[in-house]
């Protein structure tokens, strides 16, 4: 009287669970899709450019180092760069360090 009458599941049943498990992770893979796209693409580029900025470092380019200093490019090597941040006034920087390739003619005074 109190209690009802217990069934079996049938085989479509467990079809549905498997398509809810799914579900589940659905949000889980659209958060990867939209961070790859978001933000470790965009990086990857940033650094794909950034290397190609270094390579194409030459003599007599204007540059800006990490620490703010603008200065033109006397002498390239594989690791460092030479900057003249004045007449007469040379530095040594790591190639690393140069972060912006000004266009000719922004420096004036060297």
């Amino acid at each position: 009287m109190f209690i009802s009458n217990a069934y079996a599941q049938t085989a479509g049943a467990a079809d549905a669970s498997l398509m809810g498990n799914l579900t589940t992770f659905v949000p889980l893979i659209l958060m990867f899709v939209v961070m790859y796209f978001l933000m470790i693409r965009p990086q990857q580029k940033r650094a794909k450019e950034q290397k190609a900025m270094m390579d194409a470092l030459a003599r007599g380019d204007e540059v800006v180092t990490a620490g703010g200093i603008l200065g033109k490019v006397s002498k390239v090597t594989d690791i460092y760069v030479t900057v003249e941040v004045s007449t007469g006034t040379e530095i040594v920087v790591q190639k690393s360090a140069i972060t912006t390739l000004l266009p000719k003619g922004t420096l004036k005074g060297l």
